[in-house]
């Protein structure tokens, strides 16, 4: 007999890795570190946070980067969409407080919104559509690469008075994020090779070192009582914000790229790489930036994740049944496809 089919449903509906999380987080919640045990896991958060971004760098090929300037508007526009548009809305949604959102809730919207674009959904979804894949190669790379320093410094910039944001922000920015991630570059040469063989076991070390950011965060938060901050009724504001978020993101996107005259393959990446979050580069930055308050901080991006596979993916589908346009003459080198980026994990 075979599996129903409400199971496969569920199945492609939610995503393995964001239930893993889901996990991780009602792990936390039973079984907070604390104690010896709570700075021994902030420190192998530490070291797994550097360890990402080192791969990150090991990754990006700088010649397809360069190689994808050539498309300038399109990326001007996914650029646009993810470090102003966003946290526009966001701080629209600041009349909510506190009305709907805690100002911890609230803050977390607001760094939802200043956290770049994806790279690895954003090209499966892409390809799904019959999109140009190239280009979201490129977009979700540039995005990653502006959000090293574009995201700490809005982060600052819009919820630094929130959290009693400190000088030391930038500075662990700088230590954890950027050096990690520029020796990966300047070592590439070597570990390229080795990382493009390995790529699925390297995959997993990406994943679980997400999780335990993940579980360190949230155990630090359950010390410190955040679950009674969330009641039911605000968990479901939240996730209606999110979704407000991304329908206005989809919306605009769509709309800018049909008046600014692009081919539909363009109009495809622009849509999904506009809208899209990166839970894979977030996190870290979160854990990074925030410390010990991150555990309600990184809820609403979880949440926006989620949101963004299950609508895009339905979205993805309906375009790729649709009839396929001509490819407008495109003057820039198509670059072959490839698995690897930065943030590329979960996306």
């Amino acid at each position: 007999m075979g599996r129903p089919k409400w199971a496969a449903r569920l199945r492609r509906a939610v995503d393995p890795y964001v239930a893993a999380l889901l996990g991780t987080v009602l792990l936390a919640t039973l079984l907070p570190a604390t104690g010896r045990g709570a700075a021994a896991a902030g420190t192998a958060a530490d070291l797994a946070v550097g360890l990402l971004f080192f791969l990150y760098g090991a990754r990006l090929s700088t010649r397809e980067a360069v190689r994808g300037l050539r498309q300038w508007r399109l990326h001007l526009l996914t650029g646009a969409s993810t470090f102003v548009l966003f946290p526009l809305l966001g701080l629209a949604a600041g009349g909510l407080v506190p009305f709907l959102l805690t100002d911890r809730l609230y803050v977390g919207l607001l760094f939802l919104c200043v956290v770049p674009s994806t790279v690895q959904s954003s090209i499966a979804l892409t390809s799904t559509a019959r999109g140009n894949v190239p280009a979201a190669i490129c977009a979700g790379t540039y995005s990653s690469l502006v959000g090293m320093a574009a995201t700490p410094l809005l982060a600052a910039w819009l919820i630094g008075s929130a959290l009693n944001f400190s000088a030391a922000g930038p500075v662990a920015i700088a230590t954890q994020l950027l050096l990690p991630f520029a020796a990966g570059q300047v070592l590439r040469r070597w570990v390229g090779g080795f990382l493009a063989r390995h790529r699925k076991p390297l995959g997993l070390v990406d994943r679980a070192s997400i999780l335990l950011v993940v579980y360190t965060a949230f155990s630090k938060g359950v010390t410190q009582g955040i679950w009674h901050q969330v009641t039911p009724a605000r968990l479901l504001a939240l996730l209606l914000l999110a979704a407000g978020l991304l329908g206005t993101a989809l919306v605009t996107t769509s709309f800018a790229a049909r008046r600014l005259g692009f081919c539909r393959e363009d109009r495809i990446t622009i849509v999904f790489c506009g809208s899209n979050k990166s839970l894979a580069t977030g996190l870290p930055m979160a854990a990074v930036l925030f410390g010990g308050a991150a555990g309600l901080v990184i809820l609403p991006l979880m949440l926006y994740h989620q949101l963004q596979l299950v609508v895009c993916t339905v979205i993805a589908a309906r375009w790729a049944r649709g009839p396929a346009a001509p490819a407008a003459p495109d003057p820039s080198p198509r670059l072959p496809a490839r698995p690897a980026g930065p943030g590329e994990s979960p996306g």
